[in-house]
């Protein structure tokens, strides 16, 4: 497993995902979502944050299979799936991750033929990373 580059604004998603929940940062002035994770609101362009807890349910918006891989670590997991969740309740943030059969399958474990546009999903977690599930 490739770990995340973690940076100072996206620090706390990774936090928490350590620990088994999925946040988002939202400003704490105007009070939208946003992700990734940055200094300053879109919106209202104020630096006040906070990190809210979401469902982890969503559904896939995109996903790609990619052939061949194209990062020298990913090969020997292949064939394997890229997703990109919308979250349910709120549709305007999009995750990337990947699909697996279970918590903690390696990236291969779901034959890719089972992956749909608009399939529902469900957060898990393996060693502080989201990964998807089928709901």
């Amino acid at each position: 497993m490739l770990n995340p580059v973690i940076d100072t604004d996206g620090a706390p998603f990774w936090e928490y995902a350590a620990r088994g929940e999925l946040r988002v940062q939202a400003c704490a002035d105007c009070g939208e979502a946003r992700f990734p994770p940055r200094p300053c609101c879109p919106h209202c362009q104020s630096f006040a944050s906070e990190w809210r807890p979401v469902s982890g349910r969503g559904r896939v918006w995109s996903y790609v299979v990619p052939h061949p891989p194209l990062l020298p670590d990913y090969a020997e997991q292949a064939p394997y799936n890229v997703v990109v969740v919308e979250l349910e309740e709120l549709p305007r943030i999009r995750l990337v991750g990947n699909l697996v059969s279970r918590a903690g399958a390696p990236l291969g474990s779901l034959d890719p033929q089972r992956v749909r546009i608009g399939a529902r999903v469900q957060v898990v977690f393996c060693d502080g990373l989201p990964q998807w599930v089928l709901s």
